[in-house]
């Protein structure tokens, strides 16, 4: 998995992207929980976007937003991480809202599911 964990990686995600390795992804960590939208622009391929909480708890799961579309995909709840992975993966894993992220950045000591 990948990490844009700072202003110009965040702005750049995926973009320009020809193609998306199996069972992998960006995930985008802010400092702060905040309602998020995320688009399309210069995204070349489908992705699902999966908004989570700051405990990594999943709030909000678009499936399959369309390449290049500039449509705002809105987090629809306060957001803290948002993942992107190949369009109809989330799907596939089962990944719905009050789903848990597990990952090194979501802070163990309130992470729904923390790394150990």
């Amino acid at each position: 998995m990948e990490l844009a964990d700072d202003p110009s990686e965040r702005s750049r995600g995926l973009m320009f992207r020809e193609e998306l390795a199996p069972m992998s992804g960006m995930l985008f960590v802010y400092e702060d929980t905040a309602r998020r939208a995320f688009w399309m622009k210069n995204t070349l391929i489908p992705l699902d976007m999966i908004f989570a909480d700051a405990a990594g708890r999943v709030v909000k799961v678009h499936p399959e937003a369309i390449p290049h579309d500039e449509t705002p995909v809105p987090s629809g709840q306060p957001a803290q991480f948002v993942l992107e992975i190949a369009g109809g993966l989330a799907e596939r894993l089962g990944l719905v809202a009050g789903a848990e992220l597990r990952h090194p950045a979501i802070p163990s000591d309130i992470a729904a599911w923390p790394c150990e």
